[in-house]
């Protein structure tokens, strides 16, 4: 009865197993089809087998009941080998598809595009570095071209306001021999002005050589030969009053100071500048704080200032009444600007050089940077002035050498702290800078002289 009931248990057990491994063959047939579904079915038989020996009670009476038992679980294993594998791995698309799957269309044959036409591939050349002499042209035509327009205008107006302040000083001082007033300046004399803004109006003051005599700077208490002094001579044969001049003596000396103050208040309280601006159409105004005699004229096309310079000339010197800052009164500066316009154009002409295109250059760079501003004008010509004894070929080819050249020969006057002028080799030119700027500006420049190029950028 026992013995009944196991086996009865068993079979339970196998009918249950049974039917689990029914279902799962069931469901491996619509997920893996027939074939896959065949090769999972001896699988799990072979299995199933394994199971039922390990789990029926053996025999202990019949002694090759082990040895049987091995070697069928040998034969299944090998049975399990001899199986075929499914694939590794297969496309999750495969595996959703239904057991039977409608036969697809045979998919159209692909059209052949005739490829579009092939654009021509430029080739790109990579830029092409300028050269130091082509970097200076592109900077003086770009850069330091004057429009044309405001270079004709300004020197009108400046012409009109010229014969204005005549007639007026005429009229207002006919006792003073006043020559006739000329203009000046880089815009006037051809050295290439940076811009049509600054004119000079120069006012000469007509001297008795037989009353009047000068006396060299280095005599003077300033001891600089760059300054002069105008004294009046044979007061003991010619008294004060003789010469009309005698008015602006101070000290037995023409005092430039005193002229600049009453040529002052002329400019900026008795000349109506409001009537001869709308004749002119455009607006002036005296600069009234600045010592200096200026004017500041706008117009519609240009703004102009224009400094008045009284002038002596005399024993072939010209002297400008610009004294220095200080208790001196009677000072009068030396000049060479006529003389510096005149060598520079006569060394060009004889070689054809570039010399004032290349200081056009210097006088654009200098004033572009704050810390060699004070450099632009008079040193600059001087230092090209010197050159030229040195070297001789100006040619416009060379214009990136002599550029060159002309910052390795500021730097070394500026190690030195001076620069003598070229038409008198007593006067240093740098006498009037600070040492603190003397050190700023050869710091710049020596960077220069090895890369030229930093002078050219925009600031």
């Amino acid at each position: 009865m026992a013995e009944f009931t196991g086996q009865r248990g068993k079979r339970q057990e196998d009918s249950g197993l049974g039917s689990i491994l029914d279902l799962l063959l069931a469901n491996a047939r619509l997920v893996l089809g027939v074939s896959g579904a065949a090769v999972l079915a001896i699988a799990t038989l072979a299995v199933k087998r394994l199971i039922d020996r390990a789990t029926s009670p053996r025999d202990e009476s019949d002694p090759k009941a082990e040895q049987k038992t091995l070697e069928e679980s040998w034969q299944d294993l090998a049975l399990i080998k001899a199986t075929p594998k499914l694939p590794k791995k297969q496309r999750r698309e495969d595996l959703s598809e239904p057991l039977l799957s409608p036969a697809r269309p045979p998919a159209p044959e692909p059209r052949v595009c005739s490829a579009p036409p092939e654009t021509p591939q430029v080739e790109f050349s990579p830029p092409r570095c300028l050269t130091l002499q082509e970097k200076l042209l592109s900077h003086y035509s770009s850069r330091l071209a004057v429009p044309e327009a405001q270079a004709s205008l300004a020197p009108q107006l400046a012409r009109s306001i010229c014969a204005q302040l005549q007639n007026f000083l005429q009229i207002k001082c006919p006792e003073l021999p006043f020559g006739s007033l000329f203009l000046s300046g880089p815009l006037l004399d051809g050295l290439g002005a940076l811009a049509a803004d600054h004119i000079h109006l120069m006012l000469p003051v007509v001297l008795d050589a037989a009353l009047w005599s000068l006396i060299p700077g280095e005599d003077t208490v300033v001891r600089n030969p760059q300054y002069w002094m105008i004294k009046r001579t044979d007061l003991e044969y010619f008294p004060r009053g003789r010469s009309p001049w005698d008015r602006f003596i101070v000290g037995r000396y023409l005092s430039s100071n005193a002229l600049n103050e009453t040529l002052h208040k002329m400019l900026v309280a008795s000349i109506n500048w409001p009537a001869i601006g709308s004749l002119l159409g455009s607006v002036i105004h005296p600069v009234v704080a600045s010592q200096e005699l200026k004017l500041e004229v706008k117009h519609d096309q240009v703004e102009l200032s224009i400094a008045l310079f009284p002038v002596v000339e005399m024993e072939d010197k010209v002297l400008l009444a610009a004294p220095p800052e200080g208790l001196v009164e009677n000072l009068w500066l030396e000049s060479f600007y006529r003389a510096e316009v005149s060598k520079l154009k006569e060394l060009d002409a004889g070689d054809a050089g570039a010399r004032q295109r290349c200081l056009h250059i210097l006088n654009g760079v200098c004033k572009s940077h704050p810390a060699l501003h004070k450099l632009s004008g008079s040193p600059l010509t001087h230092v090209v002035l010197h050159l030229s004894a040195t070297s001789s070929d100006w040619a416009e080819e060379s214009l990136a050498d002599r550029f060159q050249q002309v910052l390795e020969e500021l730097v070394g006057y500026l190690e030195k702290g001076v620069l003598p002028s070229y038409f008198n080799h007593k006067i240093n030119l740098f006498c009037e800078l600070l040492e603190e700027e003397i050190d700023e500006m050869g710091f710049m420049l020596y960077r220069a002289v090895s890369e030229p190029e930093l002078l050219l950028k925009e600031k």
